[in-house]
């Protein structure tokens, strides 16, 4: 009898993001025992007190070694039941010699075993040091110094991370290889947090780190376009079940949010972050990713047949969120909260690894998004103004490859409001020279642009004076959206935005993406010739125009 194939391994697709603390490892500082064989003072404590522990760092073997363990030591209580286990495999006197067969009763009973460098990374003191015989200290040789005297903390793709966390943590059944028995893996350098400047690769450009601090590169929007393809173009394969996104804490939920609204795929697509560094005291990347993967091949996420039927989702602390409506709320494991006061949790992932899902959201993502690559068109209009008036501008958004054109990405800035804004009692939008002073930089610039205006909770009011200049935006071309301040739950009345996008319970850097991505697809707004004296005609115009961004907002 034929027996059956084993059934197939989920494959997976895993990309490193920017600043991301999941791809981060603690200072390497050179041990207390490297230093002491060059005869330096070993480091101390901040107290002055002699340092007890060298801290042990993943490396690997350049050759075999035969190393001798003790016997009943990897935990306090194995000699206990001592009665269990089989004899030592020798015994090792006061000079070290190893004997089979115990001769005196002060040697000590050891286990032999030979460590060889196919067996991946062990952990060890940490021996490097500068090029002028100093010993490391931390990223940099000299504090606050140029780039070419730091050393690079993130790791420039996920596979060392994945190769750690299977070989250093042990789980609930004692074995390690967590993620290489859920599934098999390729990983992408997307828009990574480190890369080889000695291959000519440059912060700002290739990748995006930050640490040193003051060394911080943050990706630009054409970074985001860039991102953006290559994600769509690895899932386009068809040889992927699902997907990775491995970002910093601040920004995962925006990227996650973003590529749920434009990547075109029945795949699920998962986000996970870290709020410490891998390899820190409590760090709990390592986990969310295991938890991610987790999630990735349970099939949870199928609908009937067989597509994802969740969306864009952010795995943390155990918690499955809609990338929709998670937010990034403090700096510590727990630290995200769900925004738009509704919840926004689908499931979860026990300690045992089983993935439980409770509820699925009807807002649409990937395959179902209205504005997902294959719906955006090739070109289409911003608005402008040239000597004469309005002028519309063509712009390119798809390549004929269809990917995305990264000078296509619109520029969306944010506007806040707080109470007693106004200086007195008369309403002046000239007052408002910030914003006059943008809208004129994106009338003139000649790109698709927008505006999302944080007000008062839920409606997104604003001061007489900032309402007036967002309403010359409007009538200017510039679609604004109106969202509350904090994380309200944005009741969608949208009689109180007649001239603006109601974003409903969005945060509003959601509204700023959801308003990128509804550029990239519809536009700029038609334009009225003189916005200070508009027609009624002409705002009726601009409103139906409106009222298919509404629909957009409305569904995602």
């Amino acid at each position: 009898m034929r027996e059956a194939s084993p059934p197939a391994r989920p494959r997976i697709a895993v990309f490193a993001g920017p600043t991301a603390t999941i791809l981060n490892s603690e200072p390497l500082v050179t041990s207390n025992k490297a230093r002491a064989a060059r005869g330096m003072p070993e480091r101390s404590a901040p107290d002055g007190r002699p340092l007890r522990y060298d801290p042990l760092r993943p490396q690997r073997l350049a050759s075999p070694v035969t190393v001798y363990v003790e016997q009943f030591s990897a935990h306090p209580l194995e000699a206990d039941a001592a009665a269990l286990y089989g004899p030592p495999d020798g015994y090792l006197d006061a000079t070290g010699a190893f004997h089979v067969e115990r001769t005196d009763p002060t040697q000590v009973p050891v286990l032999r075993l030979e460590l060889r460098p196919e067996d991946g990374l062990y952990p060890l003191p940490y021996a490097a040091f500068q090029a002028d015989g100093r010993p490391w200290e931390g990223d940099e040789a000299e504090p606050f110094g140029p780039r070419e005297a730091a050393r690079q903390p993130f790791y420039p793709d996920a596979s060392r991370l994945f190769e750690e966390i299977d070989r250093l943590h042990p789980g609930g059944d004692g074995l390690a290889g967590h993620l290489d028995r859920l599934a098999d893996y390729e990983f992408f350098r997307a828009a990574p947090p480190g890369g080889p400047m000695t291959q000519g690769e440059q912060p700002g450009e290739d990748f995006f780190p930050y640490r040193p601090p003051h060394l911080l590169r943050q990706p630009s929007r054409r970074t985001l376009a860039r991102l953006t393809n290559s994600v769509a173009r690895t899932l386009a394969t068809g040889a992927f079940d699902g997907a990775l996104w491995l970002e910093g804490s601040p920004f995962v939920e925006e990227t996650a949010y973003w590529l749920g609204l434009l990547i075109d795929t029945d795949r699920p697509i998962a986000a996970a972050s870290a709020q410490r560094p891998h390899g820190s005291l409590g760090s709990d990347g390592d986990r969310n990713i295991v938890d991610a993967v987790r999630y990735l091949a349970s099939g949870v996420w199928a609908d009937d047949a067989g597509r994802d039927a969740l969306g864009s989702v952010v795995v943390v602390d155990q918690l499955i969120h809609a990338a929709r409506s998670v937010q990034k709320a403090d700096a510590r494991p727990g630290g995200y909260v769900g925004t738009g006061g509704h919840g926004g949790v689908l499931g979860s992932v026990a300690n045992g690894g089983e993935v439980v899902v409770s509820w699925r959201p009807v807002r649409s993502s990937t395959w179902r998004s209205a504005v997902r690559l294959s719906q955006l068109p090739e070109s289409t209009q911003a608005a402008g103004r040239g000597p004469g008036g309005p002028k519309a501008h063509a712009i390119a958004v798809r390549a004929p490859d269809g990917s995305l054109d990264p000078d296509a990405i619109p520029a969306v800035e944010i506007v806040k409001q707080a109470q007693y804004r106004e200086p007195d009692e008369r309403v002046d939008p000239r007052r408002e020279v910030g914003l006059a002073a943008t809208v004129e930089a994106m009338l003139a610039g000649g790109r698709l642009a927008g505006i999302v205006a944080e007000g008062a909770a839920p409606f997104g009011t604003m001061s007489e004076s900032v309402e007036a200049a967002l309403r010359l935006a409007v009538l200017s071309g510039i679609p604004v959206v109106k969202v509350g301040r904090g994380n309200a739950d944005g009741v969608g009345e949208h009689r109180y935005n007649p001239l603006a996008i109601t974003g409903g319970n969005l945060s509003a850097s959601k509204a700023r993406l959801l308003l990128m991505a509804s550029l990239l697809r519809l536009g700029s707004l038609p334009a009225a010739p003189d916005p200070g004296a508009a027609t009624p005609d002409e705002i009726r115009s601009i409103r139906k125009a409106l009222d298919a961004y509404q629909e957009i907002f409305d569904r995602h």
